[in-house]
């Protein structure tokens, strides 16, 4: 594959930087906003609402929402990337995450309950042409567990860095 050698020869190009940012939202109200997702503009904006069980309307999908969407794409991808790289022919493939969280930590009701998800599942859903070795289809999964970015940064934590710019007219 042209990019192992590229990266080889070349490490720095290997770094990339993903991106999201909101726009607008304030001129409604504290349960609804814009999403534009991308490293380039992409003409892309989804909108997203807050849950019901945080006092809002729950009437689009919510930041848990478009976290778990992002470990499915994130999976799904790299299932289909590292089966090309093996040579399987997917026939079938579904990835669903689901996340649990107790809404108590968040809403400060009881301050022994953690603010976050506290346990997240990932089902995938495969079929592999017939004909295909089982032991295949279990090296192509593992290798696309190993390698999801998505998933082992939510396993292994990141740090993460807040800058606030406050504009003070």
């Amino acid at each position: 594959m042209p990019l192992y050698g590229r990266y080889g020869d070349a490490p720095g190009e290997a770094t990339i930087t993903d991106r999201a940012k909101t726009t607008g939202g304030t001129e409604t109200d504290p349960f609804h906003g814009v999403i534009e997702p991308g490293s380039q503009d992409y003409g892309i904006a989804w909108e997203f609402g807050i849950h019901s069980a945080v006092g809002g309307f729950h009437d689009a999908p919510n930041p848990g929402d478009i976290l778990c969407g992002a470990l499915a794409a994130c999976l799904d991808s790299t299932i289909r990337v590292v089966a090309g790289r093996l040579d399987v022919t997917l026939e079938h493939l579904a990835v669903e995450v689901t996340a649990d969280v107790d809404v108590r930590g968040t809403l400060v009701v009881e301050q022994d309950v953690p603010v976050g998800f506290q346990e997240m599942q990932c089902h995938v859903d495969i079929r592999a042409a017939d004909g295909t070795d089982p032991e295949l289809v279990e090296q192509l999964t593992d290798a696309a567990e190993y390698s999801c970015v998505n998933l082992q940064t939510l396993r292994s934590g990141v740090p993460v860095e807040t800058s606030v710019d406050v504009d003070q007219r």
